[in-house]
């Protein structure tokens, strides 16, 4: 089957579920890809978290930040569905700036990126990933304002309520009533810039390399693995990641390291039409198309 026919039937599958996305992998030795619209922009949610790890491990390398530094952190006290960590604590704690990096990257820790944002702010962030050769992303706010979208507005089960409004509220240049989706206001980014921030952490030119060996040692340890992990995720393959969740969106960006030394950045970006808080059938479709894609570039 030509590569033309699986990206054209992929595509398909992604419409028939109700969904839309931005994809690409690419072969990190190479520099092969393949993807579908993989320069689409989308808000990306959690994902920037990537990109602020990078700022504060190279603020650390340079001895502007001390990673041993204990930050006063107050407590989230959230009680909805969805953020972990000290989003969640009742009571203030004392956290090392290296230990906050843990919690935001491996498991999403809100509270936790945001006393990191305190100290590296999102222009910060900009100018560092600019730094290391990547376009693409723009960071324009913290955390705390994913926290605050129609969703936290309803009553549990009339979330989905929340999902209609923002199913249906887009407009043709991506534009959206509620900001945390509105390209122009929200932080965003594609697949193709994402992947070159995991090609940039990865394969390091521009960044140092006790910086991308951090970052990446921090991905390997997500323990949010519901998505693209069990697809990736073998005995013969190790899989490293970051997720964003926001309303209808659902992201990955990642990279799977085989046993023969080969490596694939792998990002999904998608965007569902279907008013569901939780959708397990979409997150193993993502996973599928996302695999597919990998097998089809990886196969000689």
């Amino acid at each position: 089957m030509s590569t033309e026919r699986v990206v054209r039937d992929l595509r398909g599958a992604l419409g028939d579920a109700g969904l839309s996305g931005s994809f690409l992998v690419r072969d990190l030795s190479t520099g092969e890809e393949i993807g579908i619209d993989p320069d689409v922009e989308f808000p990306v949610a959690s994902l920037v978290k990537v990109a602020l790890a990078v700022t504060v491990l190279a603020q650390v390398h340079a001895g502007r930040l001390d990673g041993a530094t204990m930050i006063d952190v107050e407590p989230g006290r959230v009680t909805t569905a969805g953020p972990t960590g000290i989003s969640r604590f009742r009571h203030p704690a004392r956290v090392a700036v290296e230990d906050l990096l843990y919690l935001s990257l491996a498991i999403s820790d809100t509270t936790a990126t945001d006393a990191l944002f305190d100290l590296v702010p999102p222009a910060e962030v900009n100018r560092t990933v600019r730094e290391a050769g990547v376009t693409g992303i723009t960071v324009r706010h913290r955390m705390s304002s994913l926290g605050e979208t129609p969703a936290e507005r309803f009553a549990p089960g009339d979330v989905h309520l929340a999902h209609s409004l923002a199913i249906g509220s887009r407009t043709a240049g991506r534009g959206h009533p509620v900001p945390q989706l509105d390209v122009s206001r929200a932080s965003t980014g594609s697949a193709r810039a994402f992947a070159d921030l995991l090609e940039a952490v990865w394969v390091p030119t521009r960044v140092p390399g006790p910086v991308a060996a951090r970052v990446r040692s921090l991905m390997g340890a997500n323990l949010l693995r519901q998505r693209l992990a069990p697809d990736f995720a073998s005995d013969a393959s190790t899989w490293s990641s970051k997720t964003g969740t926001l309303l209808n969106l659902r992201h990955e960006a990642g990279v799977v390291e085989h046993d023969d030394g080969s490596a694939f950045a792998v990002v999904a970006l998608t965007e569902s039409r279907v008013p569901a808080v939780v959708q397990p059938a979409a997150e193993a479709l993502m996973a599928r198309v996302a695999r597919a894609l990998h097998d089809e570039l990886r196969t000689p």
